[in-house]
This record gives structure tokens, sequence and C-alpha cells, in this order.
């Protein structure tokens, strides 16, 4: 079974994968998302560091248990075979209401299929009022329409 699109990517096939991965994750659904990595799949996330499908669920589910209203926007950096370079921003508030905009870049590299087998992500949050926020779509998958992180100046 194989994930489309598979390696080796070209520029088309890199944003294809870069937007099917943003909008996998702005459902905000572990279980969906978990199935887009391989069995074993090594992650670092920040200063965390798991493996395999159910660590995955696990981590995103509490992820968006604590990051509410979470909205992302992906953009490809670089590719080259069976990897891609994206940087990231994305706009969650916690409990209290505090907004946050997350800043990042993730390297990721793929089996044959297309499924990703190692993940590794930095992050930083700045904290910004709701007058701040740039990513106001309603909640779920970024309409095709609404600007990427270049239009938008970030």
């Amino acid at each position: 079974m194989t994930r489309p699109p598979i390696p080796p990517f070209t520029l088309e096939t890199a944003r294809q994968k870069v937007r099917a991965a943003e909008d996998a994750w702005n459902t905000r659904d572990p279980d969906r998302v978990a199935l887009a990595y391989t069995e074993g799949s090594t992650w670092r996330n920040r200063s965390e560091f798991f493996a395999g499908r159910p660590a995955i669920r696990a981590f995103l589910a509490a992820k968006w248990a604590k990051e509410q209203d979470y909205r992302l926007i992906k953009e490809l950096w670089a590719f080259h075979e069976n990897r891609i370079a994206v940087r990231f921003q994305y706009e969650w508030h916690d409990g209290a209401g505090q907004w946050f905009r997350s800043y990042g870049n993730e390297q990721w590299q793929f089996d044959p299929q297309g499924y990703m087998e190692r993940r590794e992500a930095s992050i930083n949050d700045v904290p910004i009022t709701e007058a701040e926020r740039r990513f106001t779509w309603p909640l779920g998958i970024r309409p095709a329409d609404f600007p990427g992180l270049t239009e938008l100046g970030l």
C-alpha cells in the first residue's frame, strides 16, 4: 500500500505532500494524522523524542487538548529525493485564553511507499493578542483562497 505522492519528489509532488500534511493536521484528528507515518516512525518534537504510531497518536491528542482553536500553515522550504523541509506557523490559545503564534521548521524523511518515517521539528511560541491573529479561517482545513505564509508576509 502506498501513500501518494511517493518519492522521489518533484517540486509539484513535494508541494502536494506539504499541503496534504497541513490539511490533515488542521483536522486535529490524531488517528487520521498518525496514519501518514510508518508504524515505527521516529519523532523529535521540540525536546521530546518518541517513536511509533501509538506514541504519535498520544502526543497529538495531548497537543490539541492544550492548543485550542489550532490553525496551521505549512510551506515547502526544500526537497530532495525522499526528504522534505518545511517552515510553518500555527496559532492557538491555551485554557486561560492566551493566544500564541508558534514558529517552526520540520525535516521529513519518507519511505518508498510515501509514509513519513522520520520527523524532526524545532518550534518556538510567541504570545500574541487576539487582535494580532492572522489565521482567521473557520476551524478545519485552510480554504484554498486563504493566503499562505509568504503571501501573508510571514
